[in-house]
């Protein structure tokens, strides 16, 4: 079958004809119609995410059908539509494991980082981590609801009740969160690269009130805000956006350090949170969600040889909504 290879830490795919996988005991066998591209698959070739399994087969957004079940698997038939994320296996029995919180399991693996995902005809996984689907969205539509809606969605929680919701990137994560947050009642202000009116008209066009550049000040000070994009020295800025008490969440698996700032910023209880991985709780919830809402994607897609083309592309910034590849399209 094909796949795009990762062999190395700054290389780039290579297409590869690699062997059929195989389901073990408790796992599914899955044809992949599409998978999503984000930018947490950046941070792994790039060497950001260090010890990457390798060969690699990248992507965690993945969508598909079963065609295949192993040993044991009871949640699961073939013929099923599901989703894979990021979050592919724990191990059930660690501190974090027992207590509710997955995402922080000691000896957690992930598809498309420790495991092989999307970027290919076929893959394997784990059928407990498997997602159902909502109906409403076709395969490409469907794909960035796997980590950019996921992540996105914990990120929100983690915010709280917030009324005034500052989203800084506005990107594949920002561009689902804004739209539930405004079916919250939420109100969304919306922050940019410098001179990005495009970006800024995209965040309008699903209901932002305000959009501007991260360098600026909103209209009026947030409750919380979410930082998407990974570059540190977005907190302090967002800190400094926030009314007494409020929280700044980074929404990235990776960031580049945060700079040193004034206390007198976190000053008057105000609080800075990250977001690791996501629970399957998360992923059951949030697909209702986009059921209900229902959430519009806005997706490119593009054929699967064109892996590094996507990745270029979401290394410059020049992409609108989020960027899916069709395993199908030649």
């Amino acid at each position: 079958m094909r796949a795009m290879l990762l062999t190395g830490a700054g290389e780039p795919l290579r297409e590869a004809d690699v062997q059929v996988p195989v389901p073990e005991r408790g796992q599914v066998r899955i044809r992949v119609g599409t998978c999503g591209v984000c930018r947490t698959d950046l941070h792994v070739v790039d060497g950001d995410l260090r010890e990457p399994k390798l060969p690699l087969v990248l992507g965690h957004q993945v969508v598909g059908v079963v065609v295949e079940v192993g040993p044991d698997v009871e949640q699961v038939e073939p013929g099923a539509r599901v989703g894979v994320p990021w979050l592919g296996w724990t191990c059930g029995s660690c501190l974090f494991c027992r207590s509710g919180r997955e995402n922080l399991c000691d000896n957690a693996r992930f598809t498309g980082y420790t495991l092989d995902g999307g970027f290919a005809e076929e893959t394997v996984a784990d059928a407990r981590y498997c997602v159902v689907l909502p109906g409403g969205y076709d395969d490409a539509h469907a794909a960035p609801l796997l980590c950019a809606g996921l992540i996105g969605y914990r990120s929100l929680r983690l915010a709280g009740d917030a009324e005034r919701l500052g989203l800084y990137g506005f990107g594949a994560a920002a561009h689902i969160v804004c739209q539930v947050a405004r079916a919250d009642g939420r109100r969304v202000f919306a922050f940019t690269r410098e001179g990005d009116a495009a970006g800024q008209a995209f965040a309008r066009s699903l209901g932002a009130e305000w959009a501007g550049s991260s360098l600026e000040r909103p209209p009026e000070p947030l409750d919380a805000a979410i930082v998407f994009a990974p570059v540190g020295g977005l907190v302090p800025l967002a800190l400094a956006a926030l009314a007494k008490g409020g929280t700044v969440v980074c929404g990235g698996i990776h960031m580049s350090d945060i700079p040193a700032f004034p206390y007198e910023l976190l000053w008057e209880e105000r609080s800075i949170r990250s977001v690791a991985n996501l629970t399957r709780t998360d992923a059951h919830d949030f697909m209702a969600v986009a059921a209900r809402v229902p959430i519009r994607t806005v997706v490119e897609t593009l054929p699967l040889a064109d892996a590094n083309d996507a990745l270029a592309r979401l290394r410059s910034g020049a992409v609108e909504g989020a960027l899916v590849l069709d395993v199908r399209r030649c």
